[in-house]
């Protein structure tokens, strides 16, 4: 039932011990969330984190009432709204499923306590950090140096299978383009093809 999360974990900290991970799984819920769903919304406080059990989930905010996408994450990942959750200020991003799934859920208090008992969960969620500033820094460089055009390509290349699910007008916006842009990339491509 845990093997998915004990992996991700024995990953980011190869030496943590059984009896941290059965301390995990007492403070695990599993949640069930549809095609739509929120995890978390613009001003809602973040309490939680969540491993993605099964699914697809979006990052997006909501500027001058458009839904720009910012990051999309699957299975056998953590998500959550970061900024808000360590801080305990009010989320700026929404977290929304793009199709069915569950997610195991760990709530603050319990991490807080976990990192009491067991000083690994520390070092992992230090783990943790270290690889989202990383992510974060590579899309940013994406968006500020190279071609929509070529980040569409680099998708392509390193994660097809989000292709497959993402609609097309949450695609554009996460490359920050049109949806009429990108059917122009996407033809220009099959085009180079031929």
């Amino acid at each position: 039932m845990f093997d998915a999360i004990d992996t991700y974990y024995r990953k980011l900290v190869p030496n943590i011990s059984h009896e941290a991970l059965a301390a995990l799984h007492q403070h695990l819920t599993l949640k069930t969330v549809s095609k739509g769903q929120h995890l978390i919304q613009e001003g809602q406080y973040c309490n939680h984190v969540w491993f993605i059990n099964q699914g697809f989930f979006r990052f997006y905010n909501t500027v001058d009432g458009k839904q720009i996408a910012t990051g999309f994450i699957g299975s056998n990942e953590y998500i959550s709204e970061y900024a808000s959750f360590l801080t305990e200020q009010p989320a700026h991003d929404n977290i929304d499923a793009i199709e069915d799934g569950s997610v195991w859920q760990l709530h603050r208090t319990h991490m807080q306590e976990l990192f009491q008992q067991f000083p690994v969960f520390e070092t992992f969620a230090r783990k943790l950090a270290e690889h989202l500033f990383i992510l974060l820094a590579h899309r940013n460089y994406a968006l500020l140096a190279i071609s929509p055009e070529d980040r569409y390509q680099m998708l392509r290349n390193n994660q097809s299978a989000l292709l497959q699910k993402i609609p097309q007008y949450m695609l554009a916006s996460y490359l920050g383009i049109t949806p009429e842009h990108l059917s122009r990339i996407r033809k220009k491509m099959a085009n180079e093809k031929k």
